[in-house]
């Protein structure tokens, strides 16, 4: 596995990657679906790129085969208030799911967040997604709240019924 910091020209594979892990007959084949909370597309790149731009000081890391290969997972970083990290849309390919590549992900991203003064990472992960918020859980994540849905936001998908964040963070 090779870490890459995505480049503009990555951003249409990273979206693939995305929308495939979360959304769609392609997610089916993963557990970390949404499919039962939202659908359509979760993101495109030019979202990605227009968020980048921005969110200064935010990165999306990808692992990959290879340079030039197209990512197989990825992971969004953005810096917040108080030394605190918003982790976001780690994905992985449903059909490499369950072999390592989501905690070589968490373990890169908390490296990345300290080795830039980090002192926290901090994600929301829709309600109602027990196993997803257990895995996180087991990587030390904790549950601190709660956060609403951003329904005015178009640009996540289409949503199925009532909706709320749960907050999660871990002291780095």
């Amino acid at each position: 596995m090779l870490l890459v910091v995505a480049k503009p020209r990555d951003l249409p594979a990273v979206a693939a990657l995305v929308n495939s892990a979360y959304r769609g007959p392609e997610a089916q084949k993963g557990w970390t679906t949404e499919a039962a909370f939202m659908g359509g597309e979760r993101t495109n790149a030019e979202t990605l790129a227009a968020d980048l731009a921005a969110k200064p000081g935010s990165v999306i890391l990808t692992l990959r085969d290879n340079e030039y290969d197209a990512p197989f997972a990825c992971v969004w970083l953005e810096p917040q208030a108080d030394d605190v990290w918003l982790l976001g849309m780690l994905a992985v390919a449903p059909d490499l799911q369950d072999r390592g590549a989501g905690r070589a992900l968490i373990d890169t991203c908390e490296a990345y967040v300290k080795a830039r003064g980090g002192a926290a990472i901090k994600m929301t992960v829709i309600e109602g997604r027990d196993t997803l918020i257990a895995w996180y859980e087991r990587r030390g994540f904790r549950q601190t709240g709660f956060e609403p849905f951003p329904y005015n936001d178009r640009r996540i998908g289409d949503t199925s019924g009532e909706l709320r964040f749960v907050v999660l963070t871990k002291a780095l």
